[in-house]
């Protein structure tokens, strides 16, 4: 057993904890106020929180979790369907939720617990077993319902140590991020982690480049975000001195969630001199890579496995890929404490998602450098493409898309093809939709920078891309004519 949160207990009293705008608690506040959710929820087997980004949703986790009862975060988003299914699964004894929040009629039957940040209460032991469920997070459901994956406290702890070795993260460091708090990356990296560190987090409620200057400007030393977000940035770099210069000032900047394309890496660090750091994770592995603070920020990679992370390509018969060169695409697959234990109420689909050996199928393809570092090329079901005998990666098209001047979004995909297999179908967002770049152009300018086998056969245009919440491009979406 051990604490997912010893600054609760053990840390300076008065040291900021978590802020939202202007509502703010200090640790020992946090502990107060997280005590008092505990005492409520502690005889209860799991919770379902009302995940808004508001100073609530922290308090509930972290009162859920300190008395030892799984949380489950909801999509505040999410419609009557998903919320029904996620209920019915999850079958949480009650709802944690900000006083006054309407909440749909999918949670009517559910006993509700409003968080009160101001309640005074003892803080709570802190101390369930490393397996026990933390957290039971929902998948976005791309092929089924969506499925949840219960993440134990062990994966939780660990993540969280692992990043704090590879980005040198301490109880000095102020996060500021504006992610929504339903999944791992805005719930579990950016409130949980700097609360394990003793540091703080500024959740800017949503995100804008304005907050994202002023909370840098003044004192904060990370941001986390998601593609859409870096992409907005570097659109506004050339306006916003201010932000140029809090960008420069940041100790670290991490881009998760999805493949931050090279061209917003390059932006970013001609105007500000900070490059970007990519992670790869995933709701069921928490985070497998990153690129190290002490390590070559390579653009377009998420750099090299953590510490307790096993990680391996394997071909499509399932044999690993030995020889690591750049290029030969494998699916990732890993293994380690990182990981959750399966998938509640699908003992098919948990077992189905293992390999004999422990290992996780990610379905994520990528190639790997000599030298260790792992460069994600997409999805095994919407992202590989067998075009003329060749494994392509729609991810390497997609940037070299995106480096076009007369390219605002692009993404690409593979489509039946008598004489190919599949042909490669890139989806385009011209930067000026009056004067659109030739289909030609486009393929010719890819062919140029990767090999000619690569240039797409297919241009499509469009007014805007598919995305979901996070900013993924959701390309089962993207129908063809």
């Amino acid at each position: 057993m051990s604490s997912l949160f010893p600054a609760l207990t053990g840390g300076p009293a008065e040291q900021p904890a978590v802020r939202f705008g202007d509502r703010a608690l200090t640790y020992a506040e946090l502990a107060a106020a997280s005590g008092a959710v505990a005492a409520r929820v502690r005889d209860t087997r799991r919770v379902a929180v009302w995940a808004t980004p508001t100073l609530e949703t922290a308090v509930a986790t972290v009162g859920a979790l300190v008395a030892g009862v799984a949380a489950v975060p909801l999509n505040p988003k999410s419609g009557d369907k998903e919320l029904g299914h996620i209920l019915s699964d999850s079958a949480p004894d009650a709802v944690l939720t900000a006083p006054g929040s309407e909440l749909p009629a999918a949670l009517a039957d559910l006993p509700r617990i409003d968080v009160d940040v101001h309640a005074t209460g003892p803080a709570a032991p802190d101390d369930a077993d490393d397996e026990a469920p933390a957290l039971v997070v929902y998948t976005s459901g791309t092929t089924g319902p969506p499925k949840g994956a219960v993440l134990p406290r062990r994966a939780v702890s660990t993540t969280l140590d692992a990043l704090a070795d590879a980005w040198q993260w301490t109880d000095a460091d102020v996060l500021v991020h504006g992610l929504p708090l339903f999944h791992v990356h805005g719930l579990v990296l950016g409130i949980l982690g700097p609360l394990r560190r003793g540091g703080s987090v500024r959740h800017l409620g949503r995100f804008d480049t304005e907050g994202v200057a002023r909370e840098l400007n003044s004192g904060a030393t990370m941001l986390f975000g998601v593609p859409t977000m870096y992409h907005r940035i570097a659109e506004a770099l050339p306006d916003e001195p201010e932000l140029a210069k809090a960008l420069g000032g940041a100790r670290l900047l991490v881009s998760g969630s999805a493949a931050l394309p090279v061209h917003d890496h390059e932006r970013i660090t001609a105007a500000t001199g900070r490059r970007v750091v990519e992670r790869y994770g995933m709701t069921e592995t928490l985070m497998n890579t990153s690129v190290r603070a002490d390590g070559e920020a390579r653009a377009g990679t998420v750099g090299v496995p953590l510490p307790n992370v096993e990680l391996r390509l394997v071909e499509e018969d399932g044999s690993p890929i030995t020889s690591y060169d750049g290029e030969t695409v494998g699916e990732i697959q890993v293994r380690g404490t990182n990981l959750f234990t399966e998938y509640l109420n699908r003992p098919d689909a948990t077992a189905a998602a293992f390999t004999a050996d422990g290992f996780f199928r990610t379905g994520d393809m990528a190639v790997r450098d000599p030298d260790g570092y792992v460069r994600i090329v997409g999805r095994k079901a919407t992202d590989l493409i067998k075009s003329g005998g060749y494994k392509i990666g729609a991810g390497e098209i997609e940037n070299a898309l995106l480096e076009h001047p007369g390219v605002r979004e692009a993404a690409v995909t593979g489509e039946p093809d008598d004489d190919l297999g599949e042909r490669i179908v890139a989806w385009i967002v011209p930067a000026d939709p009056q004067s659109p770049p030739a289909d030609e152009e486009l393929a010719d300018h890819v062919a140029r920078r990767l090999a000619p086998h690569k240039r797409p056969r297919v241009v499509r245009h469009l007014d805007a891309l598919p995305r979901n919440d996070m900013g993924k491009i959701m390309k089962r979406a993207l129908g063809h004519d």
